[in-house]
This record gives C-alpha cells, sequence and structure tokens, in this order.
C-alpha cells in the first residue's frame, strides 16, 4: 500500500471539490422549475393516453413474474438458517471491506481494490470513480452487492433450470437499474456535467423524454439514435429492384441484375417479420442483397406486411402461403425456373424450416438448398428469451393481442432491447434524459427502432410451438392438417450460427442441425446476431469456424473446427455454386409479368 503525501493530506486540490459546487445557484433553481415544468409535459403525455383508455397498462403481469421467480429464490435460501445465515454472512463480509477501504482511503492511503469492474464495463471509465473516495465507495458497494445476488441465484440448487434462468434474467435486470453510474448524485460525470450548465442538461433531457413519450402514444419510445438522417428508399435499402407481386402478408422484391451472367437458381429471402428486412440492405457498403446481386444471384426478397387488426387471423400457414408459396409461384412464373436457392433469417428461417417439412409431404421441391442464417428449429437451449415464455406469460400476451388482432411493435423492442439493457437501454438512457445530449445518427440504431406488430395468431403459434413446447423438433407442429417432420428435408442444408448471439444462442442453432434428413453445412461466425450475419468481406471484421459435421457434443466441435479469418460470406458462396454453378443470362424485373412499383417497395414503410 501506499500512502498519500502530508501535503496532499492538508491540502487537498480545490478543483477535486468545486467541480461539484453550484457557481450559479439562481440560475441552477431557475433550471430546476424549468425541467419541473418539462417534468409535468412527460406526466402528461403519460397520463392522457390512459385517461381516454387508449393505453391499457401491462407492467404488472412481468412484475408479477418477477415477484413470484424471486419468492421461490428466497424460499431455498431462507429454508435452512444455516445456509441464509451463511449467505447474509458473505454479503457483511463483503461491505466490511469496501469499508475499510474507505477508511484507509479517508486517511490518505491507498489501498487494493476490494472488487473491480468485469472487462468491457463502460459504466466506470471516468477517473473519479477510482480517485473520489465516495465515488469509489459507491462504485465497489455496488459490485459487491450485485455479484452477491448473482451468486444467490447460480448456488441455489433447489430451483428448476427454467426459474433459475429467469431469477438470473431478473437479477442482471435490477442490477443494471440500479447502478450508480444511472443517478446523477451518484455519477461523478453526470454529477460534473449538471453543475457545469446549471442544470440545463436537466432541462434538455426531460423535454426529450417527454417528447419519447409522446412518440411512444404513453409509452416510452426510447431514442437510440438521431433517425432524421435517414429515409428508406433514400439512403436505407436502396439496392435498384422493383416489387412484382403483392399478398396481403406479402410484397415479392426483385432486385436488378450488376452482372451479365447469373446462376440458373434463383435466390429466394425470407426475412423475420418480427423486424425488417432492409438489415440486410441497410447501405451499398453493408448489403447482403447487393453483394450477391454482384456474385450473380438474382435475387428475391419477401418484405412482410406490418399487420394491423385485419391480420389478426394470419397464422403460419397464411405465411407460408401467402408469403413463401406465393413467392415460389412468382418466381417460377418470371424466370421460368423451378429450383430455387432459399435463405431464412431467425424466425424467417423458423418458418422456412417448417415450410419445407410441409411442403415435403405435399411434393413440392422447388426449393433445391437451403441456408439458415442464425435460426433455431430446436429451442432446448433458447436464450434470454425463454424468460418471457411460460403459460402465464404466453396467456397474458394472447389476452393483450386479442383485444386488437396484434402486439405492439413496442413491446417487442423493448423485450429485445432488455436482452441486452446494459447495451441498449440505460447507456441511451443516461445520455438522452440525464446528460439531454441527441444521440448520434446510426443506422443499425434506425432498424432497430423501426419495430413491427405482430400478427395475434402468428405470435401466439411461434410462442406456443417453439418457445413453450418445442413442437418442431418433435414432430408435433401441426399446419395444414399436417404433422410436421424436420427429418423430410432432404436438401442441402447451410446452417449459419453467431458466436456472441444472444436470441438465437450457437449451441441451440447446432443442436437444431441433427433433426435434418440431408447434409449440413455447420458454420459459426464472430460477433452476434447481427454483425455475425452482416459482414461484409471488405471489412475484413471478425471471423469463422468450420469443420466436420455437426454431430456429438457443440463444445467438441468448437475444438476441431478451423477458424477462418473475416467473412463467412464467400464460403457460403463457394457452398452454392458448388451445389449448381450453372449461369444464364441475366434476368431483369418485368422481363415477364408486370412491376407494381419499385424496391423496397410499400409494406416496408408502414410505421408503427
Amino acid at each position: 500500500m501506499t500512502k498519500a503525501s502530508d501535503s496532499d493530506k492538508t491540502n487537498p486540490d480545490p478543483s477535486a471539490v468545486e467541480q461539484y459546487i453550484v457557481k450559479d445557484p439562481e440560475r441552477f433553481a431557475l433550471n430546476m422549475a424549468r425541467m419541473v415544468e418539462q417534468a409535468g409535459k412527460a406526466a402528461s403525455a403519460w397520463a392522457e393516453p390512459r385517461e381516454k383508455g387508449e393505453v391499457r397498462d401491462s407492467v404488472a403481469e412481468p412484475v408479477v413474474d418477477m415477484v413470484k421467480t424471486f419468492s421461490k429464490l428466497t424460499e431455498y435460501w431462507l429454508s435452512d438458517p444455516q445456509r441464509a445465515l451463511e449467505a447474509q454472512t458473505r454479503l457483511f463480509s463483503g461491505y466490511m471491506t469496501v469499508w475499510a477501504n474507505a477508511v484507509q482511503r479517508a486517511g490518505g492511503e491507498n489501498p487494493e481494490t476490494t472488487v473491480a469492474p468485469e472487462k468491457g464495463d463502460k459504466r466506470f471509465q471516468d477517473p473519479e470513480w477510482g480517485r473520489n473516495a465516495f465515488f469509489d465507495f459507491l462504485k465497489q458497494a455496488y459490485l459487491v452487492t450485485s455479484r452477491w445476488a448473482g451468486d444467490l441465484v447460480e448456488h441455489a440448487d433447489g430451483l428448476d433450470d427454467h426459474t433459475r434462468h429467469k431469477a438470473s434474467f431478473y437479477v442482471k435486470q435490477i442490477s443494471h437499474a440500479i447502478s450508480p453510474s444511472n443517478f446523477i448524485l451518484t455519477n461523478p460525470e453526470l454529477f460534473r456535467e449538471t453543475v457545469a450548465s446549471n442544470g440545463e442538461n436537466l432541462v434538455r433531457g426531460m423535454k426529450m423524454l417527454a417528447e419519447d413519450i409522446a412518440a411512444g402514444r404513453g409509452d416510452l419510445k426510447l431514442r437510440q439514435a438521431d433517425y432524421t438522417p435517414f429515409e428508406i428508399g433514400r439512403n436505407i435499402a436502396v439496392t435498384p429492384g422493383k416489387v412484382i407481386g403483392r399478398s396481403d402478408v406479402a410484397e415479392i422484391l426483385q432486385y436488378e441484375p450488376t452482372t451479365d451472367k447469373v446462376l440458373k437458381r434463383p435466390l429466394l429471402i425470407c426475412p423475420p417479420w418480427i423486424n425488417k428486412f432492409y438489415i440486410l440492405d441497410l447501405n451499398p457498403q453493408k448489403s447482403f442483397i447487393r453483394w450477391a446481386i454482384e456474385q450473380g444471384h438474382t435475387v428475391f426478397v419477401i418484405s412482410w406486411i406490418n399487420p394491423d387488426e385485419r391480420h389478426g387471423m394470419k397464422g403460419w400457414e397464411a405465411y407460408i402461403r401467402e408469403g413463401l408459396q406465393y413467392a415460389l409461384d412468382t418466381i417460377e412464373s418470371t424466370t421460368g425456373e423451378r429450383e430455387v436457392n432459399a435463405i431464412g433469417y431467425c424466425v424467417g428461417g423458423t418458418l422456412l424450416a417448417a415450410a419445407l417439412a410441409l411442403l415435403a409431404q405435399e411434393g413440392d421441391d422447388r426449393i433445391a438448398s437451403v441456408t439458415f442464417f442464425t435460426t433455431q428449429v430446436d429451442f432446448t437451449y433458447a436464450g434470454d428469451l425463454k424468460v418471457f415464455v411460460d403459460e402465464d406469460q404466453v396467456s397474458a400476451v394472447e389476452r393483450a393481442m386479442g383485444e386488437k388482432g396484434y402486439l405492439e411493435g413496442t413491446k417487442m423492442a423493448t423485450a429485445f432491447n432488455m436482452l441486452r439493457s446494459g447495451d441498449l437501454i440505460w447507456p441511451y438512457v443516461i445520455n438522452n434524459y440525464m446528460r439531454g445530449k441527441d444521440p448520434l445518427p446510426f443506422d443499425l440504431l434506425y432498424w432497430n427502432a423501426d419495430s413491427t406488430r405482430m400478427a395475434a395468431a402468428n405470435h401466439s403459434f411461434y410462442l406456443r410451438n417453439c418457445y413453450l413446447e418445442n413442437n418442431l423438433t418433435k414432430g408435433k407442429m401441426e399446419i395444414a392438417g399436417r404433422s410436421l417432420s424436420l427429418s423430410d428435408i432432404t436438401i442441402p442444408v447451410y446452417n449459419l450460427s453467431a458466436k456472441e448471439d444472444h436470441i438465437a444462442p450457437a449451441r441451440s442453432v447446432f443442436l437444431g442441425c441433427r433433426f435434418f434428413g440431408g447434409p449440413v453445412e455447420f458454420v459459426m461466425a464472430g460477433s452476434g446476431h447481427i454483425a455475425g450475419v452482416v459482414n461484409p468481406p471488405a471489412q475484413m471484421k471478425y471471423q469463422h469456424w468450420t469443420g466436420g459435421k455437426p454431430v456429438g457434443a457443440f463444445e467438441d466441435w468448437i475444438a476441431h473446427a478451423t477458424e477462418n479469418p473475416g467473412s463467412w460470406w464467400p464460403h457460403w458462396q463457394k457452398w452454392i455454386e458448388d451445389k449448381d454453378a450453372r449461369r444464364v443470362a441475366a434476368r431483369k424485373p418485368g422481363d415477364k409479368g408486370k412491376i407494381l412499383g419499385e424496391a423496397p417497395g410499400t409494406y416496408v414503410k408502414v410505421r408503427v
């Protein structure tokens, strides 16, 4: 341990204290009054839709589930007095160490840190978290408490797996929420900014809060980026193409070729309806669609409807018949080709897998190869989204959807944001509503905020058959009166997972490989659910792993896999051409059939 000099003790740096003292009390008081005025507007924006009956609060249901989960956790620890005493002793011991360090620091010493933030934790980067005794004490007390709470869940042997998963998730959410970095008086950086601006940051922040609640029509629509520079069709989703088909649930887009010759088999992309398809066409530099065209694919994309009350009864059969099969019919009539290469992304891939099993029974063999991007067909290891799925919670969602025929897009957006609340919620709460700063323009977050509604029948079928009952791999999923079996899918499968995927974990994707009836090429990309997929070769980012057959334990496959630098896109292209490399003259939209409009179409522009 090192001691501070006598001069440091007796003559502390005046600026260390002065930076936390209000210099203009009159102006500060005026800004506090302005902040209260803006807070009133925020409260009004929240209350008015409820008074008019336009919004029904659903906060109670997840809170009740959290209380039930924590009750089971508490029951385990309190059922044995010795166990409870040991848990309390561990927490008390941690606090005493933090307190002893604080006393030493107050005496001018520099003791070793009791507990440090995890690597990559950006919340405590300001130097004052370590230099100032008060803020250092808060930080360490918080870290000791949050880790102790996490250990309570990890070591609660009496919990079933689902309850443990939920308890761990809820503990993380509460830990992120109560972090001292989230509050002005306990965050040195926020404290200094508030003092330096005499509270003007809080006025701006409360004004933004009122605007975001109004934009969410009574619910907070968290602003993660400056969305104003972006416009779909102008600088987002700009790859040239045409709308060549339109049904009640989907528009079919065909893109302009950029090569004289193209692969004989057209390429059909089935994106998720939980998000919009242009994640694959954000801009020319990131666009998988544009890249695929440049490799010689004739690219067709399904653009799903953003459903409203008219689509409440549209289930998976409707999405297969009026989406996937309609797209296949359109491709065949437009190009004259029966054989198609197909791609499914996330839940779009799950629908595609179910459709392939159905079409195999019905004798429709037009899809000759299939690629799945971060797609689950087995939901045993389905990640943190399973926290939101049990009988009580699914029933509550179904009741909410029954009122309008759909689930509000903001509900799904909030659920996805909660999976990474430390990255996607609290940094923006701090930046927007406490620092009063506008977020920066970011096309990916523009897409992330462009949420979609869920048709009631579709979403209920998905939650129950996939997350709740895992029926697809059990052979119990029924569509069109048929029980589906993935073993009926005997065409070649390229199954892409992502190493850090929190929505479709790589282990889950790997497990799903064993249920297909044909050859499977399993690949694991670096990064997560989006960046692992949207990774253009020119950027030379991340890596991907290839290896043997996806059999045995997932860990064994990783141990023997080959790590390759950069994007997996060229590896996939080679796989496609190994199946059929024949080329024909390029096809243009409108060569056969009619053109209904310019890509990216009209369905994608409907906002919630």
